[in-house]
């Protein structure tokens, strides 16, 4: 009996915790859905980027093949034009071009990766955070991926209700953004929140510095 009703308790558990993809992504929080077939961007035209870009890693594609050659990136055809954002936005404005979605995850296809390019599933992004700190949270969903055969992840972008903005698009750029890793039937999930900040220390940084209560994510 003890042993049923410890199952009986971590069934509800696991019901409890479940991931609900359309409490993010869905048509109240979204300007626009584009499906991109590899991943979803929950896209704001406010702010003329993404809030929410969601996918699933199969554990068995992922650091396969691992193709070095970086593809360029383009406008979202799938957007209105004065919704869009473009490359030179970025332009001496001291951001990156940040993935959400990032190519390292779909390098195991030249078709695939390139989707990952589209400027709708890019956002301004602190180098030093893009280069050094964001990276290690790429890193471990594909990781988790691998271990558990499969891992869905979701990353969100924090706006200020009245952010900085660059290029002639006047693209937002982000106070913060996380990621969310999580597995729901291995009862598996994480999530990592990170401060777009010009002037991040990298030296000495932890992923698990940046662990969060997913629970706190919208």
């Amino acid at each position: 009996m003890k042993k049923i009703a410890l199952l009986i308790l971590f069934l509800l558990s696991s019901l409890l915790n479940a991931t609900n993809l359309s409490d993010y992504i869905n048509k109240e929080n979204c300007s626009k859905i584009i499906d991109k077939k590899i991943f979803i961007i929950c896209y704001d035209y406010e702010m003329k980027g993404a809030k929410y870009v969601a996918y699933t890693l199969d554990g068995a594609k992922v650091n396969t093949v691992n193709i070095k050659k970086r593809n360029s990136f383009y406008t979202e055809k799938n957007l209105v034009k004065k919704y869009r954002s473009n490359t030179n936005d970025y332009k001496h404005s001291g951001y990156d071009r940040g993935h959400l979605a990032n190519d390292a995850s779909f390098d195991y296809s030249k078709k695939v990766v390139r989707k990952t390019y589209t400027m709708a599933n890019i956002i301004p992004q602190a180098p030093k955070v893009n280069r050094k700190t964001w990276i290690k949270a790429e890193k471990l969903e594909r990781k988790v991926a691998v271990s558990l055969g499969m891992v869905k992840v979701l990353n969100g972008v924090v706006y200020a209700s009245k952010p900085l903005r660059i290029g002639r698009s006047k693209v937002a750029v982000p106070d913060g953004f996380w990621k969310m890793i999580y597995n729901d039937k291995e009862n598996y999930k994480k999530c990592f929140y990170y401060k777009n900040d010009l002037n991040t220390i990298t030296k000495g940084d932890k992923i698990k510095s940046h662990l969060v209560d997913c629970r706190t994510l919208r």
